[in-house]
């Protein structure tokens, strides 16, 4: 019960924070709701026993039962991961944010959109259900979008946010398709219970299709190739945001979809060839952007692009050593690149740019920013002992034990260097670089108490946890379990003595360094040979759409009535007639019954009232012969004893002859305002529909689905209205709503003809 307890608490602190907007106290008044931060992390802390022994918590209450959807919780290893990292991390992300906002008239509005997206993560983390996945799953998107475009008055954010929302949100319709055919594969809709059905769902047909849907969602929540593009853009948000959406928490959600899919979908060529050539093709493009950036946020959405792209890599190659680097990657990550981007708002905020190009000496005027942005540039760069270290480490390892070991270690070292080289210019390079500080933009000086909690603390951690590895030993391998389908138990160590990775760590410092050094030819020389990339496409593709979308506007939405018409006539025919050709209906027809001489001659007479009102040259005779036509479908009504209907008809086909005879009466002489060949054109039209409604009825007479409505009316018209009319019956108590509704319709008519006929012209007076 705890589960949905903690998720009540994100979305009650969610809700509470706009109510705090108009509190007479302090700009820290924010702070208030982060106490449900901490509760949610203290429950999730007091889970931890019974995930490390196995049992994991849940909880499963019946929410859709129709479409056999049920709220079901289970904090697995994996999940618990994640959580910690949602609410651990948050909490530090909006007491940084208190001092990075300041008075800012819509702080509000950004503190409320956070905690919905931290409600979004941590039912993500928590879900066990397909379906309630995928709901949290578009949270993230939605509440995302609104965090991206916080800054809605600058284009550029409009921009970006919808961009993301748009790759994201299409991602997250393939992933919908693809966990239906999953469940349906399975036969069950359960996460817990999917690696049991693995072998089920790999040896399907649909097999590729699932993996297909299911990567896509997954690649383009974590920013993969080929949908990279959207994340260095996202930086448009506040800094706070790109802090804690784009290092710690959001783009971690395709990753952790790939570690629930790895021990169901996982095991095939498939499966690794495309998480490995995607991931390493992400590393090397994410290190290639940072090295072209001058922004220090962009610099990090490069390096946070390559970091998850070896995640993805490593997941990829799918074995124990593998799995362990990712998680040991992951969570590294999260420490320092939450810290860095923190670091790189600071700087910011005190000195007013972002420019690595303008900054330097900044280890004076910020002393406690420039330590943690040390720690975290050493663990970033993969250096002992910080945590950083011990991901790169058992990344090597497992690369070299991977049956691709050639290509996958020269991919992990030279994408590791570059993210060494990137670590020194954002963590190192602002704070220890001789330069003048009075060419700033605002005289530097150290940030407030609340934009520094957060990165020392993370900072700390990760010098803490590269020390002891052990402390995080036992969330690691009930993470690693979770992913790997059956329970492991890796030892994680500093020191592994002189071996093959620790030779490669040292080659990856060598050539990180020679990188850094030569930054700037390697920048220029980039730039030349940049071809365009995946956004060229996406901008292509996104004008295209508009461009296509404004055509369709204009032929669909002409204003012309007529044309409405047209379309109409002509999509509803021909859905009618392949439906029925699909079916073989068609085969079915067959006529019967006499024809009566008077019905012959009321059948004749209107088809020359109706080619009649075609080939008129006067509007009065046009309405005559309209008006034949509609008593014609009252003597039908009458004929086949619906009197009702005849009257109704013939008083309003009255009353429509009448009052368009006083209007044309009124009119200028008769002009045709249609050529011959248009009218032509429109009776063709008008018969070949009628003609397809003649075949539907024929068909509809023909074809026994099951007892007919007029003998089921029949039956019920006495004994439950005790009416022996049944069409009165039909009118007044089986659609007696109905009945009402075209009551009021007429009446409301009536009474605009009423005002119209007797008004008259207001004399002018003088």
């Amino acid at each position: 019960m705890f589960l949905v307890i903690s998720l009540a608490i994100l979305l009650a602190a969610s809700a509470a924070a706009p109510l705090l907007r108009h509190a007479a106290v302090s700009r820290h008044v924010f702070l208030l709701p982060v106490p449900a931060l901490a509760v949610f992390f203290l429950l999730a802390l007091g889970a931890g026993p019974s995930v490390f022994a196995g049992n994991p918590p849940s909880f499963v209450a019946d929410w859709v039962p129709t479409i056999e959807l049920t709220f079901a919780l289970q904090l697995t290893g994996w999940g618990l991961l994640l959580a910690l990292l949602v609410t651990g991390i948050g909490a530090l992300i909006l007491i940084y944010a208190t001092g990075y906002m300041g008075s800012h008239p819509q702080a509000v509005r950004l503190y409320a959109f956070l905690y919905a997206f931290m409600f979004a993560m941590a039912g993500l983390a928590m879900a066990d259900h397909l379906l309630l996945f995928f709901v949290f799953w578009e949270l993230t998107s939605i509440t995302s979008y609104l965090l991206i475009g916080f800054n809605h008055g600058d284009p550029g954010a409009r921009k970006s946010a919808l961009q993301a929302l748009l790759v994201t949100g299409l991602g997250g319709m393939a992933l919908l398709a693809g966990v239906i055919l999953m469940a349906d594969t399975a036969g069950t809709w359960f996460i817990s219970e999917l690696a049991a059905k693995s072998p089920e769902i790999i040896a399907s047909p649909l097999y590729p299709a699932i993996l297909a849907l299911v990567l896509t969602g997954a690649f383009t929540k974590s920013a993969q190739f080929p949908f990279h593009f959207w994340l260095p853009n996202a930086m448009a948000a506040p800094t706070p945001v790109s802090a804690y959406l784009h290092s710690a928490t959001m783009v971690k959600a395709g990753i952790f979809l790939m570690g629930l899919m790895l021990p169901v979908l996982g095991g095939t060529q498939a499966w690794t060839l495309t998480l490995t050539i995607a991931g390493g093709i992400t590393l090397m493009i994410g290190g290639l952007f940072g090295m072209r950036q001058t922004d220090l946020k962009k610099i990090l959405a490069g390096t946070t692009l390559a970091v998850l792209g070896m995640i993805t890599l490593l997941l990829g190659i799918g074995t124990e050593k593998s799995v362990l680097a990712a998680v040991l990657v992951l969570l590294g990550h999260a420490l320092y690149k939450a810290t860095l981007f923190m670091v790189a708002g600071s700087v910011d905020h005190e000195t007013g740019t972002r420019d690595t190009r303008a900054l330097g000496g900044l280890r004076k005027a910020m002393p406690f920013t420039a330590a943690a942005a040390a720690l975290a540039a050493l663990s970033k760069m993969g250096l002992p002992p910080l945590y950083g270290f011990l991901g790169k480490e058992y990344a090597y390892k497992s690369a070299l034990h991977s049956g691709s070991e050639i290509a996958l270690t020269t991919t992990l070292l030279v994408g590791s260097a570059i993210i060494l080289a990137l670590a020194l210019r954002t963590g190192i390079l602002p704070f220890w670089k001789k330069a003048s500080t009075a060419s700033l933009p605002k005289h530097p000086h150290e940030a407030p108490p609340s934009m520094l909690i957060g990165p020392l603390i993370l900072g700390i951690i990760g010098l803490v946890a590269g020390i002891m590895p052990f402390l995080f030993s036992p969330l690691i391998s009930k993470a690693c379990t979770t992913i790997i389908g059956y329970p492991i138990d890796p030892v994680v160590k500093l020191w592994a003595g002189f071996n093959l990775p620790l030779l490669l760590s040292g080659i990856t410092l060598v050539v990180g360094l020679l990188i850094f050094c030569f930054r700037t030819q390697f920048a220029s020389l980039q730039k030349k040979l940049t071809p365009p990339g995946a956004e060229a496409a996406y901008d292509a593709i996104f004008k295209s759409t508009l461009s296509f979308a404004n055509w369709q506007t204009r032929m669909l939405q002409s204003g012309y009535l007529r044309n409405y018409l047209i379309i109409i006539i002509i999509g509803t025919g021909a859905l009618i007639i392949s439906q029925l050709a699909r079916f073989g209906n068609l085969a079915e027809i067959s006529v019967s019954g006499d024809l009566s001489l008077s019905g012959v001659i009321l059948v004749s007479l209107m088809i020359g009232a109706t080619i009649l009102a075609v080939i008129a040259k006067s509007r009065l005779t046009a309405i005559i012969a309209l008006g034949t036509v509609g008593y014609g479908v009252a003597l039908i009504f009458s004929m086949f004893s619906a009197p009702d209907l005849a009257i109704t008809q013939i008083l309003v086909e009255t009353l429509t002859v009448v009052l368009f005879a006083w209007v044309v009466h009124k009119l200028p002489a008769y002009r045709a305002l249609s050529s011959r060949r248009s009218k032509m054109f429109d009776f063709t039209l008008a018969a070949l529909s009628g003609i397809v409604v003649t075949i539907l009825i024929l068909v509809s007479k023909s074809v026994t689905l099951g007892p007919r409505m007029s003998e089921t009316l029949t039956e019920m018209s006495y004994p439950l209205a005790h009416g022996a009319n049944v069409v009165n019956v039909i009118l007044v108590d089986f659609r007696a709503l109905d009945t009402w509704g075209e009551i009021c319709v007429l009446a409301i008519a009536s009474i605009g003809v009423w005002s119209l006929l007797g008004k008259r012209p207001s004399k002018s007076l003088h």
